[in-house]
């Protein structure tokens, strides 16, 4: 991760402790790799009594799985794990389904052979929690980066990198934030770390341009498996600033509400 801050230094040092312990925080909680942790958990016993911040991040992950049609699904972590493993899909394939995922305050339960990931948006998720952080402490200009970009104030500048292609395009933050997914940044299997159950990728890099990072990071996982019109209705959304895409050709289109 990266954090720009302007501010004293004796504030900033202080508010920099306290964001690292935050994003700490948040990993525990969400880390599929610490068997503590509370996904982990969820995943092995099939139900569990959410945190505040786990139901907070399983609404945000239901508002993007709407928006996406379906495409963004944080139950696709059985079919990762298969691949990963160099095993047959069939049984992870039929586990994946968000809507069989049960959601309430006090309890959080998935259907038998599921298991969820929020690494399509978990970092979108902490990277919003440190602008609060700051912003709770005066800060008015800053630039995060966990994976996703956030900044406050501005204006930031930022190049769109696709893995295959090189730099892009260019893109300026002015308060909101920016995610970039690319399908095959991460090989796995012939369509990279990008999963869904139907679709394959249709775009060698998405990048969204959002009011949260959280929302720009869910859905630039999902939509790197969208049709162009589909992208076309999500980039109208009142929450979305836009929508850059980069195919596997080279070809650049931005598409903004």
């Amino acid at each position: 991760m990266s954090l720009i801050l302007h501010g004293p230094e004796a504030l900033t040092r202080a508010v920099l402790d306290e964001a690292r312990s935050l994003i700490a925080g948040i990993e525990a909680r969400f880390s599929l790799f610490d068997p503590a942790s509370e996904l982990s958990r969820l995943n092995a016993a099939g139900a569990i009594r959410p945190s505040a911040e786990m139901a907070e991040l399983l609404g945000l992950a239901d508002t993007a799985h709407r928006l996406t049609g379906g495409l963004f699904d944080p139950t696709v972590q059985p079919l990762w794990a298969a691949l990963a493993r160099g095993e047959g899909t069939a049984e992870a394939l039929e586990a994946i389904g968000w809507a069989r995922v049960t959601r309430g305050t006090k309890r959080v339960s998935l259907a038998p052979g599921q298991a969820l990931t929020f690494n399509g948006i978990a970092q979108g998720y902490a990277t919003d929690r440190v602008a609060e952080l700051l912003a709770r402490h005066g800060f008015e200009q800053a630039l995060i980066s966990i994976g996703e970009h956030r900044g406050l104030g501005g204006p930031w500048r930022l190049g769109l990198v696709d893995p295959e292609h090189g730099a892009m395009a260019r893109r300026t933050l002015n308060g909101t934030a920016i995610a970039t997914s690319s399908p095959m940044a991460t090989p796995l299997g012939e369509t990279g770390h990008i999963l869904h159950h139907q679709r394959r990728p249709r775009w060698s890099t998405v990048s969204v341009e959002a009011q949260s990072a959280a929302l720009a990071d869910a859905l630039s996982t999902g939509l790197v498996l969208a049709e162009v019109d589909e992208i076309r209705m999500v980039a109208r959304h009142d929450a979305v600033v836009g929508v850059t895409l980069v195919g596997f050709d080279g070809d650049l289109v931005t598409l903004r509400g």
